[in-house]
Formats: C-alpha cells, structure tokens, sequence
C-alpha cells in the first residue's frame, strides 16, 4: 500500500497535499484499493466554501458510492476535470492526475489535526 510521507490524511482515507494557503485533495491507495473500480466522481461545489468533514462530492465505483469530506475547512477553487472523462485515474495514479480538487484553505490550524503518514499506516494497518 502506497501512503507517501510527504502527504497528511484523514481518517475518511482522503490525503491532502498543502502548497502554501493551497490543498490538494485526493483519496488514498488504501481508498482506491477498497472502492474497486472507479467509474464516476461528482463534484458539484467549486466555488462553494465548506466546512471541514463536509460533503464536498462522492464517488462511484462498480461496489458501491462513496461520499467524500472535506479534510479542512475552505472554498473548492478547482476540481480535477481530467475525471470526468477518465475516473479510472484515481485507480491507477491516486496521488497525482488521479487528484479531486484543490482548496483555498480557511484555518491553516486544522492541518495540524490531519494524520502523518505513519499515523495513517497505523489505521489501515500497512
């Protein structure tokens, strides 16, 4: 299971990587793993600002629907595009153009609440 260290997670097996007052937002390897087959993401709130553990989209996989929160409180500027016509990138490249959207983020504090990458082994049990 991939889990990069220079990345934070949350508990709902998203990661975020921060570029200054920037988040990129994404699920995991472990996310990926589970969901099986991803055949659909819906993202429906750039512009929006969401608190954090809000709804901010979901995706759809040949299992199941998954809803995905917000890891930190913010406005969703961008959504990754590239999925709407290819979501199967979030299986074969989730921390890079398999990427969701990006935030504006609104409390640079609530970072510190997010996992390591060690902390978020220990919850998937990698």
């Amino acid at each position: 299971m991939n889990v990069p260290a220079n990345l934070k997670y949350t508990k709902d097996h998203e990661w975020v990587r921060i570029n200054g007052n920037e988040a990129v937002v994404g699920i995991t390897d472990f996310a990926q793993h589970e969901l099986g087959d991803i055949v659909f993401i819906e993202i429906e709130t750039v512009g929006e600002k969401l608190g954090h553990g809000e709804v901010f989209g979901t995706v759809e996989a040949v299992k199941t629907v998954s809803d995905l929160f917000m890891p930190l409180s913010g406005t969703v500027t961008e959504k990754n595009e590239e999925l709407d016509a290819s979501a199967e990138l979030v299986n074969s490249d989730p921390y890079g153009q398999g990427w969701m959207i990006k935030v504006e983020i609104d409390d640079p504090s609530e970072i510190d609440d997010l996992l390591d990458a060690e902390a978020y082994k220990k919850l998937i049990g990698a």
